[in-house]
């Protein structure tokens, strides 16, 4: 399929953004409720996106490819761990608000976002391997890592300082809670 039309484009980026927030605020809210919080007709939704499902898996992907992008920018691959990880941690507490109903499922509906995440999700591990060396339990430390940014993302107070933010999760990750002097 080509390349859409910039109108095209910017259309579904307005549907795709009332939706997040019409379904954040109601997650059985209908495809009529996300057209006219986007101010569009309900024929131009069902024109870009088949079904709810289908607008739920376009959103999927498209907030999983901006993650993506912010897990690469970090340069996990070439960056010190510590440095690459503050950085995809920043990078992401600067995008996970915008798209809290879609990654708010564990496993995302789609083949594509499901690959992309399982994409992410490899880095990160990557990057805690160099962090924290052999015998570390990596998989837990992933867990406990995407919940204390769920938690800067959603717990946070609107417009906090992502890098300082960034700081607070890899430091209570690698240190607990305990004040270091």
């Amino acid at each position: 399929m080509g390349r859409l039309r910039a109108d095209a484009e910017r259309s579904m980026r307005a549907i795709m953004a009332a939706a997040e927030d019409v379904l954040s605020a109601n997650p059985v809210a209908t495809m009529e409720q996300v057209a006219e919080a986007a101010g569009v007709a309900r024929a131009t939704v069902h024109r870009r996106f088949a079904s709810r499902e289908a607008l739920i898996e376009a959103m999927e992907v498209a907030a999983w490819r901006e993650i993506q992008d912010a897990v690469h920018a970090a340069r996990p691959h070439t960056a010190p761990a510590q440095v690459a990880l503050h950085q995809a941690t920043a990078n992401i507490l600067q995008i996970k608000p915008g798209w809290r109903f879609t990654l708010a499922r564990p496993v995302p509906l789609s083949i594509e976002a499901q690959g992309l995440q399982a994409e992410v999700m490899e880095l990160c591990e990557a990057v805690f391997g160099k962090l924290l060396g052999p015998g570390a339990d990596i998989v837990w430390a992933r867990q406990v890592y995407l919940a204390l940014l769920g938690e800067a993302a959603h717990g946070s107070p609107p417009g906090s300082d992502p890098d300082a933010l960034a700081t607070r999760v890899i430091d209570t990750l690698l240190h607990g809670v305990q004040r270091t002097a």
